[in-house]
């Protein structure tokens, strides 16, 4: 392709080297994606100056075609290599755009030191200056990308140039705090996973794997203190973790400035929100989508039958081509591909649904069901709040945590039965239902509970038992309870939100425990700091007659399901 003249009237000289080897062969492998429209091209090792000067090491994926192309800026710390370069490099700029794909401050060869989340803004500014300088830049810009890639987009938005027209985010972050702490108890599966990956995913898939391989989990979670234990267990200290760990408050002035996504709404840019059911993110999807609702920004939101990592893995057909259709809606005026309907989610239970909303979670009819002795769920009201059942929560051998929203390999649906025969877990089930029903919306738990000893966690799960009583995980949530000068705690605890059917012949089943580890950080029973305790106390609960699980019910008129693929 040679050299030729822009809408700008600049000139510009493509250059004629090829994609690197290893995305071509992945790109190459995937099935079920949208026709390839043109070749391109690439220009490696680009360098961006960031907000300080630092240089920030950036590719160039471009269509080998004349024309003019919007473009996309893909800001990563997790390197520029597989997989970013064949899923967004590779894929997107065959389909007509121009794709910058640049190394966060401080990784992937970028100069400067990384930090969770203080230079995003700034070096975002401080590439889009360049982009403008460019000659291919049409002036009309795009961004996409997952996880942290979600969290670079927002922070763009919060000051959004007028060439922003569009945003995909997928599986992605805006809060970094709710990433790490759950009403103030740490995270800590999610604390090592970030860890591992920010530190050693940038350096090429070969570090990162060993790194993984020899990630010494149990280390981490089985010293005392705990402050002291990841060090070792990630292969060195990490400065930002050190301070996350050191600032479990979210009032605390550490935090402040570290979402920008309520100031991105108001920016009212166009985005689409991807995230799934057991996606440990899928929470911050639905605030997002909350806040730019409110503001009147036009939004979409698909909710799949995913977690973090399967979202863009068994799900990238449909991930890419939902951010595909709302980029070139919003950046090459063809809307043909969008989905007429503003929400679309996956219908869990059986061989599963999709289903179109007009807006997300509608108004569903909330209905309670009541814990009774003899460990039943029933929808019966109690006539009293009298205890119930209890049991002792050790943290010096932690109830395990068993699927959910996790970013590890051991995210999603599982298997609870073993779990559920633990002593210090108690279950409430209903009967074998005589037909199906449907769960749409928010969860949450109304729990009346004592701790013996004033500080406890209680963690609460909704699961689906089949006619073989296998009991598989839907949706789940966790609260702290404080000293309450020897009275009863009341407590509240969002369980996150599920579109799930229970079958016909299936039982609902609520499941109470002391907490889910190593999910999050066993409580050590006393009002020590969880990273720092040394001594742990074990704490009996006891859960009332008048707690209440709160469902939200049944289909909506006018919606349509389809068969899964």
């Amino acid at each position: 392709m040679s050299a030729h003249t822009t809408a700008s009237g600049s000139t510009w000289a493509p250059s004629s080297r090829k994609p690197p080897l290893r995305a071509r062969l992945l790109r190459a492998s995937w099935r079920g994606l949208p026709a390839k429209r043109h070749d391109i091209g690439w220009e490696p090792g680009l360098v961006v100056p960031a907000a300080d000067g630092s240089p920030l090491v950036t590719d160039h994926y471009f269509p080998r075609a004349e024309g003019d192309f919007p473009t996309l800026l893909v800001r990563s710390p997790y390197g520029r290599g597989l997989p970013w370069s064949p899923m967004y490099g590779v894929l997107f700029a065959e389909q007509g755009f121009h794709v910058v794909l640049q190394s966060c401050r401080g990784t992937g060869g970028s100069g400067g030191t990384f930090h969770l989340w203080r230079n995003e803004s700034f070096d975002a500014q401080a590439t889009f200056a360049w982009l403008r300088e460019q000659p291919w830049f049409d002036g009309k810009l795009g961004t996409v990308g997952p996880s942290y890639l979600g969290y670079v987009q927002w922070a763009l938005a919060r000051e959004a140039p007028p060439e922003l027209k569009a945003m995909a985010v997928q599986v992605g972050l805006h809060d970094p705090y709710a990433l790490f702490y759950e009403d103030g108890a740490l995270r800590l599966d999610n604390s090592l996973a970030v860890g591992a990956g920010m530190t050693y995913q940038h350096q090429g898939t070969g570090p990162f794997l060993r790194a993984m391989l020899r990630r010494r989990v149990r280390t981490a979670v089985g010293t005392r203190p705990l402050r002291d234990g990841y060090a070792p267990a990630l292969g060195g200290g990490i400065p930002w973790l050190d301070e996350v760990l050191a600032h479990p408050d979210a009032r605390d002035a550490y935090w402040q400035g570290a979402d920008p996504g309520e100031a991105a709404a108001r920016r009212t840019v166009p985005t689409s929100l991807v995230t799934g059911w057991h996606d440990a993110l899928v929470d911050q999807a639905f605030v997002q989508y909350a806040r730019l609702r409110a503001a009147g920004c036009e939004t979409a939101l698909l909710v799949g039958p995913w977690d973090h990592t399967s979202a863009l893995q068994q799900g990238w057909p449909e991930v890419f081509t939902e951010s595909l259709a709302w980029l070139r809606a919003h950046l090459c005026a063809d809307p043909s591909g969008l989905r007429p309907t503003d929400v679309r989610i996956h219908v869990g239970g059986g061989q599963g649904t999709w289903r179109d909303l007009d807006a997300w979670p509608g108004q569903p009819a909330v209905t309670s069901w009541f814990p009774a002795s003899g460990g039943y769920v029933t929808r019966q009201p109690p006539t009293d709040s009298a205890p119930l059942a209890s049991f002792r929560y050790d943290p010096a051998d932690p109830t395990p945590s068993v699927g959910g929203p996790l970013l590890s390999g051991a995210a999603g649906p599982r298997d609870n039965t073993a779990l559920e025969a633990r002593e210090d877990v108690l279950t409430f089930t209903g009967p074998p239902l005589s037909e199906p029903v449907e769960v749409v919306g928010p969860v949450s738990a109304h729990l009346r509970v004592h701790a013996d000893t004033g500080y406890a966690d209680v963690f609460t799960r909704l699961c689906d038992v089949d006619p073989r009583g296998r009991s598989v995980n839907v949706c789940d949530g966790l609260g702290r309870l404080r000293p309450q000068d020897g009275r009863t705690a009341r407590l509240t605890v969002p369980m996150s939100a599920t579109a799930h059917r229970f079958a016909a012949g299936h039982r609902i089943r609520w499941q109470i425990s002391g907490g889910a580890h190593p999910r999050y950080a066993p409580h050590p029973g006393t009002d020590a700091a969880r990273v720092d305790a040394t001594e742990f106390t074990p704490v009996r609960l006891t859960l009332h007659a008048d707690s209440a699980l709160l469902l939200p019910q049944g289909a909506e008129d006018g919606q349509e399901a389809t068969a899964a693929p």
